[in-house]
């Protein structure tokens, strides 16, 4: 089973005790159109073959236990762990506690993974565009107790800025909340009023505004790159990729 891990670009080594991964499409028992380790249980797959996979998921990686799988809303929701409520409705999760596995399912949408440079604090944020552009990545980097400088974040795989296209509408939400963001949207040269935009570079430019500067990951297109990632927009009924983070 593969699965795609993080190339930290940091000042500091990322300590040997952070563990991250995004999970890939392959590997796992669901059928099409889920095939094969789809980890989503609210896409229309069946149970049984997402609980198997989510058993997978934790024998095949060595999870210290099995993850909480959050309902995730396209909120700035922050769910801290250990975690003994009951509402998962929420998009980011955040710890200071060894052996807490941080997880968030995307299937387009941006996962991003953070840990800080001593390895005491992770987190996985689910950021849309929705969530992205409300904030999530304030709400969750906002749980650290390290100032931002000591922050590394990971960006897993997500829409690449060739596939995102998107109406005047979210153009004009972006830029009102930060100028700036009119940097990450192009024209789409296939559709008039639509445009092209760059989920990395806006939350590049979010996280920069934070002061988080060592940011890796971003190369990845999972509309464009369909044998190895789920994609809501390529295929609508998908199931989803997992991303997640812990440490020792």
């Amino acid at each position: 089973m593969t699965a795609v891990f993080p190339n930290w670009q940091a000042q500091h080594n990322v300590p040997k005790q952070v563990h991250a991964l995004t999970t890939v499409r392959s590997g796992g028992v669901s059928l099409a159109p889920f095939d094969s380790f789809n980890l989503g249980n609210h896409v229309g797959d069946d149970k049984t073959a997402v609980q198997k996979n989510r058993v997978l998921l934790t024998e095949k990686f060595a999870l210290p236990q099995a993850p909480l799988f959050l309902n995730q809303t396209h909120s700035t929701r922050i769910i801290s762990l250990p975690y003994s409520g009951d509402d998962l409705n929420a998009d980011a999760v955040y710890t200071n506690q060894p052996k807490q596995v941080c997880l968030v399912m995307t299937a387009d949408c941006l996962p991003v993974l953070f840990t800080n440079k001593n390895g005491t604090e992770v987190a996985a944020a689910h950021a849309g565009w929705r969530g992205l552009c409300d904030g999530v990545l304030e709400e969750t980097v906002r749980c650290f107790q390290s100032p931002p400088n000591e922050i590394i974040a990971w960006f897993g795989p997500a829409i690449g800025a060739t596939a995102f296209q998107v109406g005047q509408d979210v153009v004009e939400q972006f830029v009102a909340k930060d100028p700036q963001a009119i940097q990450a949207f192009r024209p789409d040269p296939t559709t008039q009023g639509k445009y092209l935009g760059n989920i990395y570079q806006l939350a590049t430019q979010r996280l920069n505004a934070l002061g988080i500067t060592q940011i890796s990951g971003g190369e990845h297109c999972t509309v464009n790159e369909a044998e190895r990632f789920f994609s809501y927009r390529r295929d609508g009924k998908t199931g989803r990729m997992a991303s997640l983070i812990w440490f020792e």
